[in-house]
């Protein structure tokens, strides 16, 4: 078991209120092949899923930084700062690393839409009784097939 593991397991270990320095915990991430982890932003004050995107180190060093999110798009290949095109951006209040490092909440407040197709999240599509239903309606004017990650 090395550094990697050793952060977690003291983390897991450690009573309420013991800190680690922030660089040696996240030297310890495990990164996936990518380089990447899942981040699950979640609205602060409701606990409403509103999505999963992906970071790597330097997206959630920049949200850390700035209290503003950005993830890495893994379709751009790029930096994505959630909310710079569509005015929809999330104001980061606090970031949780899970248990063993390889994903992060991050509690936001949502301004607008989380999701590109003008949904307040992404997760819309219930699936019942063998069935994939639609049961949240968008809440602006997005046009139906287009794609704005911003």
């Amino acid at each position: 078991m090395g550094m990697r593991m050793n952060e977690f397991l003291i983390l897991e270990q450690s009573l309420l209120g013991v800190r680690r320095p922030l660089k040696q915990v996240l030297d310890a991430v495990p990164w996936n092949e990518a380089g990447l982890i899942a981040a699950v932003a979640q609205q602060h004050g409701t606990g409403d899923v509103l999505m999963l995107a992906w970071m790597n180190r330097t997206a959630l060093e920049d949200t850390l930084a700035s209290g503003w999110v950005c993830y890495w798009s893994r379709s751009r290949q790029a930096l994505w700062r959630k909310g710079e095109t569509s005015g929809h951006r999330q104001r980061l209040l606090e970031a949780r690393l899970d248990c063993d490092g390889d994903a992060v909440l991050l509690l936001v407040d949502q301004s607008g839409p989380a999701c590109h197709t003008g949904r307040p999240n992404c997760f819309y599509n219930a699936i019942r009784q063998g069935n994939v239903e639609v049961v949240t309606a968008p809440v602006n004017t997005t046009p139906a097939g287009s794609r704005n990650e911003g």
